[in-house]
C-alpha cells in the first residue's frame, strides 16, 4: 500500500514546558501554587490533536499529587494534591513532570511528550499544634532564706513543622500572687526569700507560647518544696502507706534517707515497730473457729471447746459478754459459766493440754485475790479444788490435786510462772502441757518452766460431784449458799482442754502465728555492714550499722506483709526510733521518731454460690438399699468478687465489673434437713469417713443434718459433699424430703447462698423405672393429686378425673348446649335464604379438627399394673356413652345434619378411647 505523505506531517513537534517549577501548598489544602504557572505549548497548533495538550504525567514514587489539563488548546494545566498534605510528615516534595499532546487523531496515536521538567514543592505550615510540656509535673526543693537564680527549668515542645510555629517564644506563670518569676527559657526563680514556717510548699501553674502566640493546651504544675535550715532526721517518707489485700510484701519507706546535717556520725541504731495490739487478738490472725484452726495446724483430735459460740447445744456461754467478730469473751469480775456435766471427762489422765488466748491487766487492790480462768471444784458440801488455772498478783498458777486412788504420796500440786506479759493488757497465747509430774507453759510459742513448784497431799476420795467453771470458781461448801467466787477480770478466747494428749511446739506455734508483720526484701543485698534482729512475731525489727548509706538502703527494704486472703481492714501504726553516735561522743545529734501507719484496705467481698440439681425423684427401693441415694451428685461451689473499676470513657463513672472466679478456702458446709428432723429409727445421712482422708476436714452427724468443717479448698468440699447419701429403710409413709446446704468462709464472715434440694420418693411396684424421668418431672403429679386436689382439674392431661366428677360435668354441659341449641335454631330459621352450599361449607368449617391436637402422655403410664388396664377399659366404655351424648348435643349447635355428625362422633369416640387408654393413670394407691 502507498504511504500518504500528508499523514507524516500532521504531528511533527513535541510539546514544550518549562525546565523547572517551584510550588507552595498549604497543609491540609489541595491547591498548589506554581511559579511559573503550568502551561504546555506545541508548535503544531492550531492543528487539531497534534497542536493540543491532552495530559500531564508525574513521575515519582507514590507522589500525593496529580496534574490535570484545564484547556487543551491553550495547554493550561493545574497541579493539585490527591489527599491532604501534612507538613509534620514531610516538608517538601520533588518530582518530574511531562506534557503529552493528543497525537495525530482522535485515537491519540503518534502522541508526543515534552522533555522532563523538575517540580519542587514546599509545604506551608499551619499553626495547628499547641505547645506541650515534656513533663506532667515538675518538682524542686529549696532551702529557706535563700534567693536562687534558677530553681528549676521547665521545657515545652511544639509539633508544628516550621520554625515560626514550632519554637517556644515565651513562658508565663499563670498562678497569681506567688513569689516566683520565669524567663523566656523556662527558668523559674524566687523573687523573695522563702520561709519554711510560713509555707512548706508552693504549687504554681505555668503555660508556654509558641512564636505564633498559641498557648499550651494544658498548663503544667510546678511544685516547690521549702526545706528548713538543716535539721537532723529522716527525710522523704509518707505518713500513710496503703496496703491492698493480696499485694504480698510492700516497702514501707522506699525513698527514705537520714539527714545528719554533716554530723560526724560513727554508728546508727534504728528500731522499727509495727503496733498491732489493737487488731483482733494482738495482730491479724486467722479468724477461723478454734476447731477448724486446730485441724488446719495438725493438732491432735479430741479438743473440747470450753468457750464456744452460744447455741442450742452450747448454751453455757449465752450469758457472757462477747465480741462476736473474734469469738472473744469479756469478764468484768461479775460473771462465770458452768460447764455442763459430761462435756469434759472427770479423769483427765496424766497427760492433757489446756490452751487459751488471754488479755489481762494488773489486778485491782494491793492484795488481789485469785482470778480464776478455769476451775474444777466440789459442787456441794466442800470447797476442794481438783484442778484450776488462775492469775494471782500477775503470776499464772496451775493447780492439780491428785486423788488418793491415783497417788498416795506428797506430789507436785501448784506450778507458778511469773511473766510480765500476764499483766501487760495485751493478747498472748498460753498453752499448759501436763505430763504429770512435769508441767510446761508455752506463751506465744516460747517455752517457760515454772519458777516455783509446791507439793501437796492427794485429795481424799468422796462421793461429792464436781463442777467445772470458766471465769470464776464454784464454791460449793463453807458458805450458806453455793456461789461463784474468785472472779476473773480480762478477756479470754479459744479456751480448750484436750484430755489424754499434749500438743507439740510446732502445732502451738501454728495456732498462735501472726499473719502480718515486718519483712525485709532481698536479705542478701543488705551487705555485711548492717546487723538486724526480728522478735518472734516479726512486729519489731532492730537494725545497726556504721555507714549511713547502708542504713538508708536497709530501711528502704523494710516492708509490711499480710498473708491472709481477707485481712482485717484498718490502721496498723508504725514507729521508727533511731539513735546515732558520733566519733568521740556518746550521742551527738537527736533524731526525731517517725510516726506513720499502714492502712489495710477492705478486701473485695467474695460471693460464694452453691449450684447443682435442686430436685430429683428416685424409686423407694433405692432409698431402702444399703447405700441409699447420693444427695448432691453434681454440687458446685464457686466464688466471684465484684469490684468498682474506672470506666475507660472520660465520663468519670465507676461501673461494677465481675471478675473471674476466685479461689479461696472454706471452713464449714452444713447439709441440714428442712422441716422435721430425721427419724433415726427409719432414716439417716451417711458419709464414708475415708472420703475425709488426705484433707483438712472432719464431720459431725446428727438428726438435724451433716456438718463438714475444717479449713480446706472448695474443690475438696465439693468432693466430700458429693458423697453424702440419704437412706430411708421405711419409705411407705414418706413421699418427700427437703434439705438445704450452706457454706462459710472465715467462721461465717462470708456465707454462701442457701441451696435448697427437694427429694421425692416414688412408690411404684414396676421395676422398669427410668432415671431420665427425673429431668422431666418437676414435682410428681401423683403427689399433687394427694396433697393439692384442687389443682388436678386444671391438669386433666396429667391426672385422672374421678368418674362422678365426669358425669356431673357432662350433665352441666348438656343443659348448656340445649339452651344454646334453641338459640341456634331461631337464628337458622331467620336465615332460610342461605344456600345449601354455604351450609355444607359451614359444616366443613365447624367440624372438629383434631389433627393438631397435642396429648401430654403421663411419664408413669409405662409402670401401670397389667390387670388395671382391663378394669379401666370397662370404665371407659361406661364413660364413652356420656361423652358421645355430650358430643352429639354439641353437634346440634354446629350442624343440623345429625346423621353425618353421628358418624363423626363414632369415629372420634374410637380415637378418644385409644387416647384415653394411653392417658389412664395407675390410681390404685390414690385415696379419693
Amino acid at each position: 500500500m502507498a504511504r500518504d505523505p500528508h499523514r507524516q506531517l500532521v504531528n511533527k513537534h513535541k510539546p514544550w514546558i518549562e525546565t523547572s517549577y517551584h510550588g507552595i501548598i498549604t497543609e491540609n489544602n489541595d491547591t498548589v501554587i506554581l511559579d511559573p504557572p503550568l502551561v504546555a505549548l506545541d508548535k503544531d497548533a492550531p492543528v487539531p490533536f497534534a497542536g493540543e495538550i491532552c495530559a500531564f504525567k508525574i513521575h515519582g514514587q507514590e507522589m500525593p499529587f496529580e496534574a490535570v489539563v484545564l484547556n487543551k488548546t491553550s495547554g493550561e494545566g493545574r497541579l493539585r494534591a490527591k489527599s491532604p498534605i501534612d507538613c509534620e510528615l514531610q516538608k517538601e516534595y520533588t518530582f518530574i513532570i511531562q506534557a503529552y499532546d493528543c497525537g495525530s487523531g482522535p485515537s491519540g496515536v503518534n502522541w508526543k511528550k515534552s522533555h522532563k521538567a523538575v517540580v519542587h514543592i514546599q509545604v506551608k505550615d499551619v499553626n495547628e499544634f499547641s505547645p506541650a510540656f515534656k513533663e506532667s509535673m515538675y518538682k524542686a526543693t529549696v532551702t529557706e532564706g535563700k534567693i536562687y537564680d534558677s530553681i528549676l527549668q521547665v521545657e515545652a515542645i511544639d509539633e508544628d513543622c516550621s520554625p515560626q510555629y514550632s519554637q517556644i517564644c515565651n513562658y508565663e506563670i499563670v498562678t497569681t500572687d506567688v513569689p516566683f518569676a520565669i524567663d523566656r527559657n523556662g527558668n523559674i526563680r524566687n523573687t523573695e526569700k522563702l520561709n519554711y514556717d510560713k509555707q512548706h510548699q508552693y504549687e504554681i501553674m505555668v503555660t508556654a507560647f509558641d512564636c505564633g502566640q498559641k498557648h499550651a493546651r494544658e498548663d503544667v504544675l510546678v511544685q516547690v518544696n521549702v526545706k528548713p535550715v538543716c535539721k537532723p532526721g529522716w527525710q522523704d517518707w509518707n505518713k500513710r502507706i496503703e496496703y491492698k489485700p493480696g499485694s504480698g510484701s510492700i516497702p514501707l519507706f522506699p525513698s527514705i534517707h537520714l539527714e545528719t546535717c554533716d554530723g560526724p556520725v560513727s554508728s546508727t541504731h534504728t528500731t522499727i515497730e509495727l503496733q498491732t495490739n489493737y487488731i483482733g487478738k494482738g495482730c491479724d490472725r486467722e479468724t477461723y473457729s478454734e476447731k477448724s484452726l486446730q485441724k488446719l495446724c495438725g493438732a491432735s483430735s479430741g479438743a473440747i471447746d470450753l468457750l464456744p459460740s452460744p447455741s442450742a447445744t452450747t448454751n453455757w456461754t449465752a450469758g457472757l459478754l462477747m465480741d462476736n467478730n473474734d469469738m472473744i469473751f469479756k469478764f468484768d469480775g461479775k460473771q462465770g459459766a458452768k460447764i455442763p456435766d459430761g462435756i469434759v471427762p472427770k479423769n483427765l489422765t496424766d497427760q492433757f493440754t489446756i490452751s487459751l488466748w488471754m488479755k489481762h491487766g494488773p489486778s485491782p487492790g494491793l492484795r488481789a485475790e485469785k482470778e480464776t480462768i478455769l476451775c474444777n471444784s466440789d459442787k456441794t458440801e466442800m470447797n476442794r479444788h481438783h484442778y484450776a488455772l488462775y492469775v494471782h498478783n500477775c503470776r499464772l498458777v496451775f493447780l492439780l490435786r491428785k486423788d488418793f486412788d491415783q497417788a498416795d504420796t506428797f506430789r507436785p500440786a501448784e506450778f507458778h510462772w511469773k511473766l510480765d506479759q500476764i499483766c501487760d493488757k495485751e493478747w498472748h497465747y498460753y498453752v499448759v502441757n501436763v505430763e504429770f509430774p512435769v508441767v510446761t507453759l508455752y506463751m506465744d510459742g516460747s517455752t517457760y518452766e515454772p519458777y516455783l513448784v509446791t507439793n501437796d497431799w492427794p485429795i481424799h476420795p468422796s462421793h461429792i460431784a464436781m463442777q467445772l467453771t470458766v471465769g470464776a470458781c464454784w464454791q460449793g461448801g463453807e458458805v450458806t449458799k453455793p456461789r461463784f467466787a474468785q472472779y476473773f477480770h480480762g478477756s479470754l478466747a479459744s479456751l480448750t482442754i484436750r484430755p489424754g494428749k499434749i500438743e507439740s511446739q510446732k502445732v502451738i506455734s501454728c495456732l498462735q502465728a501472726c499473719k502480718e508483720g515486718l519483712d525485709i526484701n532481698s536479705l542478701e543485698s543488705l551487705g555485711q555492714g548492717v546487723k538486724y534482729h526480728f522478735n518472734p512475731s516479726q512486729s519489731v525489727l532492730v537494725m545497726e550499722g556504721d555507714d549511713i548509706e547502708n542504713i538508708n538502703r536497709a530501711l528502704r527494704k523494710v516492708s509490711y506483709i499480710n498473708s491472709r486472703q481477707f485481712p482485717t481492714a484498718g490502721v496498723r501504726r508504725l514507729k521508727v526510733s533511731s539513735k546515732v553516735q558520733c566519733f568521740g561522743e556518746d550521742v551527738c545529734i537527736n533524731i526525731p521518731d517517725i510516726d506513720a501507719y499502714v492502712m489495710v484496705l477492705q478486701a473485695n467481698e467474695p460471693k460464694i454460690t452453691i449450684s447443682g440439681m435442686d430436685h430429683f425423684a428416685r424409686p423407694a427401693a433405692q432409698f431402702e438399699s444399703e447405700r441409699g441415694v447420693i444427695l448432691l451428685p453434681d454440687i458446685r461451689i464457686a466464688s466471684t468478687v465484684t469490684k468498682m473499676e474506672h470506666s475507660k470513657k472520660n465520663d468519670g463513672a465507676n461501673k461494677p465489673v465481675v471478675l473471674e472466679e476466685m479461689l479461696h478456702n472454706l471452713d464449714f458446709c452444713d447439709v441440714l434437713v428442712s422441716g422435721a428432723e430425721l427419724d433415726p429409727e427409719q432414716e439417716c445421712l451417711e458419709l464414708d469417713r475415708t472420703e475425709l482422708q488426705g484433707k483438712h476436714l472432719d464431720a459431725t452427724n446428727s438428726t438435724a443434718g451433716y456438718s463438714i468443717y475444717g479449713v480446706d479448698t472448695m474443690h475438696n468440699y465439693e468432693q466430700v459433699l458429693q458423697q453424702i447419701r440419704y437412706r430411708n429403710w421405711y419409705t411407705s409413709a414418706t413421699f418427700e424430703r427437703k434439705f438445704r446446704v450452706k457454706c462459710s468462709e472465715l467462721n461465717g464472715h462470708y456465707t454462701s447462698n442457701e441451696f435448697n434440694l427437694e427429694v421425692n420418693i416414688l412408690h411404684s411396684t414396676n421395676s422398669n423405672y427410668m432415671d431420665h424421668v427425673n429431668h422431666v418431672i418437676v414435682q410428681p403429679h401423683f403427689l399433687q393429686s394427694v396433697h393439692h386436689p384442687e389443682e388436678s382439674i386444671s391438669t386433666v392431661h396429667n391426672s385422672v378425673v374421678p368418674r362422678v366428677a365426669t358425669v356431673v360435668i357432662a350433665i352441666c354441659v348438656s343443659v348448656l348446649i340445649s339452651i344454646i341449641a334453641v338459640g341456634v335454631y331461631r337464628i337458622r330459621t331467620a336465615q332460610q335464604h342461605s344456600s345449601t352450599d354455604n351450609e355444607s361449607s359451614k359444616e366443613n368449617e365447624m367440624d372438629w379438627d383434631d389433627s393438631a391436637l397435642t396429648i401430654t402422655v403421663n411419664p408413669m403410664e409405662k409402670y401401670e399394673k397389667p390387670h388395671r388396664a382391663e378394669e379401666e377399659s370397662e370404665e371407659e366404655d361406661d364413660e364413652e356413652e356420656d361423652t358421645t351424648s355430650a358430643e352429639s348435643d354439641e353437634s346440634e349447635e354446629e350442624e343440623d345434619e345429625e346423621e353425618e355428625e353421628e358418624a363423626t362422633v363414632q369415629k372420634r369416640g374410637k380415637q378418644n378411647f385409644t387416647r384415653q387408654e394411653q392417658l389412664e393413670w395407675d390410681d390404685s394407691t390414690l385415696p379419693y
